[in-house]
């Protein structure tokens, strides 16, 4: 990972912790980040096990890759939850977080994009592919339409029905897409299923509407 792209993910892990320091009482479930993790996403996302296994830590491209998978499914999150909020604080919480993370997802999306068509080593496939096929994956898991684009999309899926670059994602009239929680969990579990936990949340998340759908104990 070269030093303008560390720094840069660096300001977003201390943007992190602000949110969590901002939003009092937030669930802290056990995450699992690990390269094998990421690895299972990728390969899930191939339908076939990449040889050698994808290694979100070896190099910046990797990396940047591996943050495109998280911080977009949060982002529809908050678009989703908006229109249901009723306290004005709560609201103006929402519009906060949703702009910092809106822009987190812009600059990765624009960083990946000047290398949408080079191949990722040691594989033949190309950034764009990458993220075609992540998005997906999420569209697939989530098992609600499309609500996710890749950063190279067929002309008539461009803005306007005029371009093939889409470094932004978004529906035909170019407003963001939104997601449930039920979606969200569906993702980042990895089993398309709300109530079958695992994937980056082995033990499932934590809060009242994830707990909603455990099983009763």
């Amino acid at each position: 990972m070269d030093n303008f792209i560390r720094d840069v993910i660096k300001q977003f892990a201390l943007q992190e912790v602000g949110h969590l320091s901002t939003v009092k009482g937030f669930p802290r479930p056990l995450l699992n980040l690990s390269a094998e993790s990421f690895a299972k996403v990728v390969d899930n996302a191939f339908e076939k096990q990449l040889v050698p296994s994808f290694d979100p830590y070896s190099s910046g491209v990797n990396f940047l890759l591996t943050s495109y998978l998280i911080p977009y499914v949060g982002l529809t999150g908050y678009v989703g939850a908006s229109p249901k909020l009723q306290d004005p604080k709560s609201k103006g919480l929402v519009a906060g977080l949703l702009g910092v993370e809106s822009g987190q997802d812009a600059v990765i999306c624009a960083l990946l994009y000047e290398h949408a068509h080079k191949k990722v080593k040691p594989y033949r496939i190309t950034v764009a592919e990458f993220t075609n096929r992540f998005s997906q994956l999420r569209n697939k898991l989530g098992n609600a339409g499309v609500k996710d684009e890749g950063l190279v999309v067929v002309k008539s899926e461009g803005a306007e029905g005029s371009i093939t670059g889409n470094v932004l994602a978004s529906d035909k009239y170019s407003v963001a897409f939104d997601r449930t929680p039920e979606e969200i969990l569906r993702i980042v579990y990895g089993s398309g299923d709300e109530h079958k936990l695992g994937g980056f949340y082995p033990k499932g998340a934590d809060g009242h509407i994830a707990k909603s759908h455990l099983p009763k104990a």
